[in-house]
């Protein structure tokens, strides 16, 4: 297995990673980055295959757990009931019940409501020049997972300072000024969801919330603890990803001069993930030694996915530099695969195909203000800003 070095917060890996992905598969399925000590997966049959071999999971094996530092305690006490981070059987339980509120109907019945915000938001944009991703990419799904939860909408602003101070725990080269930042995003969220929770015990609605409350599986319930990671767990992978999803998917259009007709807008907005994903890396452990395409992995080891390398791959795709609405249907692998596929897939796949189409028919002549430019942000994969005219 090849070792490679190459530095996530280098300014020209930031702006293009795709080429250090390229020159990575080139040495095989598998690669040891320096950087972070780790096996990473390259090929789109080498992710696919262990996103979905039960012999791999999130959840940090018992005697690898790393004693938490105190002025972290606050996120790893959300952390230790996130359904992300645990596996069966208590990762069954919380998505089950989770599953019950977050139903493919309530999903699908939102489209008129993301039209009209979309809509909305138009109305609302600036003249001249202006950040497409503060004006209407952030504003759109923070406000739509707000509405579903039943959390209130004046809380947007609340909830994106939150939930970018929480995720910057998952950057490559976080300071302590970051985790700091992010354990008081903790205290202030989760003192928020708890008396919003209470007040929902005590006053039901027909919202997420109230359904989670109600939520039973064979007599069990979510603790309280569990439905407050849950609700943020939900507030923030509800909209972080789909923002950075937005901002990328217009960079794209606009700079590849793609009209958003040019192919069915399921089409477009499935190319779209794929081209140029929100998440970069998702992390296993193995459970046992296994073998992989040839290669011993070792039990206990931490292997990282690539899962826009794998959108990348050759093997997988044809041209896949190349932005193709029209290539042939086949299943990216941005919202991952198996025991933990993305719950707020279905929503996100949504706020694009109605959103997009909206925001284009509105603004025929939008164009690019600047050279957009990505943050230093990996694993994550999205723009400072998404400066545009129209």
């Amino acid at each position: 297995m090849q070792s490679l070095s190459q530095s996530p917060n280098d300014p020209a890996f930031v702006q293009n990673p795709y080429a250090f992905y390229d020159r990575a598969r080139a040495a095989g399925p598998f690669f040891h980055w320096q950087e972070y000590g780790k096996t990473c997966a390259t090929s789109y049959a080498a992710v696919n295959a262990i996103l979905r071999d039960r012999r791999f999971g999130r959840e940090i094996p018992a005697d690898q757990q790393p004693e938490i530092a105190p002025h972290t305690a606050p996120f790893y006490a959300v952390e230790a009931h996130s359904m992300l981070e645990l596996e069966p059987p208590r990762h069954t339980r919380l998505r089950g019940l989770v599953m019950r509120a977050f139903t493919s109907r309530r999903i699908t019945a939102l489209a008129p409501e993301i039209a009209q915000l979309a809509h909305e938001l138009v109305d609302a944009l600036p003249a001249g020049d202006f950040d497409l991703l503060r004006a209407f990419a952030q504003r759109l799904p923070v406000t739509i997972i707000a509405r579903l939860l039943g959390v209130p909408e004046e809380m947007g602003e609340d909830l994106l300072r939150w939930s970018n101070a929480m995720v910057k725990m998952y950057i490559a080269g976080r300071s302590r000024a970051d985790e700091d930042a992010a354990a008081e995003a903790s205290r202030d969220f989760t003192a928020f969801m708890r008396s919003y929770i209470d007040a929902r015990r005590a006053h039901p609605a027909d919202d997420l919330i109230t359904h989670l409350i109600a939520a039973e599986e064979a007599g069990e319930k979510l603790s309280t603890d569990e439905l407050i990671t849950t609700c943020i767990l939900l507030l923030n992978a509800g909209h972080e990803a789909t923002v950075h999803s937005i901002g990328n998917g217009v960079k794209t259009l606009l700079e590849t001069a793609t009209p958003i007709t040019t192919a069915p807008i399921e089409a477009v907005v499935e190319e779209l993930i794929r081209f140029d994903p929100p998440l970069h890396m998702f992390t296993r452990y193995a459970y046992a030694d296994v073998e992989v395409m040839g290669h011993l992995i070792p039990k206990g080891s931490e292997l990282a996915l690539l899962l826009a390398a794998a959108n990348h791959d050759p093997a997988a795709f044809e041209a896949p530099a190349r932005f193709n609405p029209h290539r042939p249907v086949k299943a990216n692998l941005s919202f991952g695969a198996g025991l933990h596929f993305c719950v707020g897939a279905p929503l996100a796949r949504l706020e694009l195909q109605v959103a997009l189409p909206i925001l284009f028919e509105r603004l025929p002549n939008l164009r690019l203000a600047e050279v957009p430019r990505y943050a230093d942000l990996y694993h994550f994969h999205g723009l400072e800003r998404l400066m545009v005219t129209a």
